[in-house]
């Protein structure tokens, strides 16, 4: 991407009220829930998948899989978190918990109390397990994707910085924000240079809406950094038994490798698949990889 249509990105980073008119332009579905509303899609006919993004990157990162698992023969939901993509940029604490029952609130709506497979990467991990822990017997199998929560997690020294009161609100709304943009396709090792620029410009365009950068730095100090909640979700998934299904890649940089012993010691029934040289967003950069080996584990 050349530096002025980057440079012109950054510069519409929370610029847009996210108004019920331009929540009509989008594709898509919204319902509004208790904890706010939410932007979806379903589609398919047959058992229930369910797929829950990360942190910053709104559902479209399912964009490499979605179809796939339709056209397998699943019924599948995707759908941006609160304060992402086209969602509610919903006033409250982002806790594991406040995500656990936003996910409760939207499959009870949509799913009834049909059972389901759920997936989730990086954040979108802890948010499973934290929903497992609420509603354990809505899930019959958990895919983790490159997940955040080990209490393994070495944070990094701006995350520690942005944890800060006060500080922390100055350096991530002037620095790190701005670097979800500029960095959000960095760990893409495999895409031509075309579909990184595409994955720049439909991050974009949903981070142009306000309170974004507010609702993620809470997801900063509330989730990401907060292992000695999260990890209580991989235990409860541990203690269950269920099946487990771990996909992750050796030159992840955002949520590393040298975590999966953690997980493994917490979750003794994760079968751990690892992606050699693939970064954190290997969903995307390598889904046909990713989709076949998920669906494997799904019809085993």
């Amino acid at each position: 991407m050349k530096k002025e249509e980057l440079k012109e990105l950054v510069g519409r980073m929370e610029k847009t009220e996210l108004t019920d008119e331009e929540r009509a332009k989008k594709k898509g579905e919204f319902i509004k829930l208790p904890s706010g509303t939410i932007h979806y899609e379903v589609k398919g006919e047959g058992e229930n998948i369910v797929l829950v993004h990360g942190y910053a990157t709104p559902y479209f990162i399912y964009d490499k899989l979605f179809d796939k698992f339709v056209d397998e023969g699943y019924r599948v939901l995707r759908y941006d978190l609160p304060g992402r993509g086209y969602s509610e940029r919903t006033d409250t604490d982002y806790t594991p918990e406040f995500f656990a029952e936003n996910l409760d609130e939207l499959t009870s709506a949509l799913l009834g109390e049909e059972k389901f497979v759920l997936a989730g990467t990086s954040m979108g991990g802890t948010i499973c397990t934290a929903f497992f822990a609420r509603r354990p017997e809505k899930v019959k199998k958990l895919i983790l994707l490159a997940p955040a929560g080990m209490d393994t997690f070495k944070a990094p020294a701006y995350m520690k910085l942005c944890n800060v009161k006060g500080f922390g609100e100055l350096l991530f709304y002037n620095v790190a924000g701005k670097l979800l943009l500029k960095k959000c396709a960095s760990e893409m090792y495999y895409s031509p240079e075309e579909d990184k620029d595409e994955y720049m410009r439909l991050f974009a365009d949903a981070a142009q809406y306000k309170d974004f950068l507010k609702c993620t730095l809470s997801s900063l100090r509330n989730t990401i950094l907060r292992t000695d909640i999260a990890i209580k979700g991989y235990k409860a998934v541990g203690e269950s038994g269920i099946p487990v299904l771990c996909v992750w890649g050796t030159k992840d940089k955002t949520m590393p490798y040298y975590q999966h012993p953690r997980l493994l010691e917490v979750c003794r029934q994760t079968k751990l698949i690892t992606y050699e040289n693939s970064g954190h967003i290997f969903l995307y950069d390598e889904g046909e990889r990713t989709a076949k080996d998920v669906l494997d584990f799904i019809k085993e």
